[in-house]
């Protein structure tokens, strides 16, 4: 950007001038600020989307031990005579009934052992509870509505102010208002709303599948950190997205949407009113060009002014020599500068001078 023309005109105002002014301000400036803003982080969102497929994989292949459950029953109850009922009641003699003549024994009681699947484990407990809590994240941010950041900016002002230069009295007044309104949707071909509706379809397929249901009946413990590193958290690679998923969790909360909004009406009498009173400055400076009353003055107030800048930069120039010595080679100067204007009106003065003699003697000559 080139320089700014007010510049010039600033610089070729005399200084006694502009302090008048400034001096003679009287001003008043009234500020009103409206401000809105939503920031909205929609990272969850993302990391959540990218995790479902990746815990659905681990309740279709869930982690289960076998439970032996052993019980001494009476032998018309039992269900299933096994190597382990044997051993037991070869050593528990006392629960043999009789023993038929061809060796055949009856006993009165056995040992019954049933084996089941379980899926209480520490790593589908970790799930299970890893769900719970993306489902009351989910159901916090569905409640604040909030799907986009915005952003709304109002500023107004009112400044008035009067100041006198001699006779003269100048009045401004000034209405500023400037509004800002703008939405930043995330980029993407699905609306906030639409894949957040998504994610709890998701999650309720989650819920419903054979080992949440089961684990939600057993009213298992939840995990809560810090986490066991086993060896299934640590290589499984369905477990490892899962994990990303528990520490963002963890690591933000559900309200974690940053909402700035203030109202503020006031009088100021800082730096901005000043910024505003030297604009005011800037105003009459041009409005004062208009006048021609004074161009003579003015005419001689912009020499003086120039006069005084150069001799300045002369002196910054040479600060090195003494007085006397500078003013003699400034006056040595100004006398060249002086002769040669002098010199070269003379000669223009005897040029035409010449001419207008030849020209004369001509006209004597020629005869009518």
């Amino acid at each position: 950007m080139g320089r700014l023309k007010i510049q010039d005109l600033i610089d070729s105002t005399s200084d006694k001038k502009k302090d008048k002014f400034t001096d003679n301000i009287r001003s008043n400036l009234f500020i009103n600020a409206d401000l809105n803003k939503v920031e909205a982080d929609f990272e969850w969102l993302d990391i959540m989307e990218d995790t479902i497929r990746y815990l659905d994989n681990i309740l279709r292949n869930p982690n289960r031990f076998i439970i032996n459950e052993e019980e001494i029953v009476k032998i018309e109850l039992a269900r299933r005579i096994t190597v382990e009922s044997i051993r037991h009641l070869s050593k528990h003699t006392n629960y043999i009934q009789k023993i038929e003549d061809n060796g055949d024994v009856k006993p009165s009681k056995i040992l019954n052992t049933l084996k089941d699947e379980s899926f209480d484990t520490y790593e589908n407990r970790l799930i299970y509870t890893l769900i719970d809590n993306m489902r009351n994240f989910l159901e916090i941010k569905k409640k604040s509505l909030i799907t986009e950041s915005s952003l709304k900016d109002i500023k107004k002002a009112k400044y008035s102010a009067r100041s006198n230069v001699g006779k003269e009295k100048v009045f401004i007044e000034v209405n500023y208002t400037s509004s800002l309104v703008d939405k930043n949707e995330p980029k993407g071909e699905v609306p906030v709303a639409q894949r957040i509706q998504r994610l709890d379809d998701d999650i309720s397929m989650l819920m419903n599948s054979d080992v949440y249901k089961t684990l939600r009946k057993l009213h298992v413990a939840r995990v809560i950190p810090p986490i066991k590193k086993t060896n299934v958290i640590l290589k499984n690679t369905n477990f490892q997205y899962a994990m990303k998923l528990w520490d963002y969790l963890q690591n933000h909360v559900a309200d974690d949407t940053k909402v700035v909004k203030y109202n503020k009406k006031y009088e100021e009498n800082g730096i901005l009113k000043e910024y505003m009173n030297n604009t005011f400055l800037l105003d009459f400076l041009a409005m004062d060009t208009l006048s021609e009353v004074d161009s003579k003055e003015k005419e001689v107030e912009v020499i003086e002014q120039i006069t005084d800048n150069l001799i300045q930069r002369i002196v910054e120039l040479n600060a090195d020599l003494p007085l006397t010595t500078l003013k003699e080679k400034i006056g040595d100067k100004i006398a060249v500068v002086k002769y040669k204007k002098e010199a070269t009106l003379a000669e223009i003065q005897n040029t035409i001078s010449t001419h207008i003699k030849s020209y004369l003697e001509k006209i004597e000559n020629i005869e009518l």
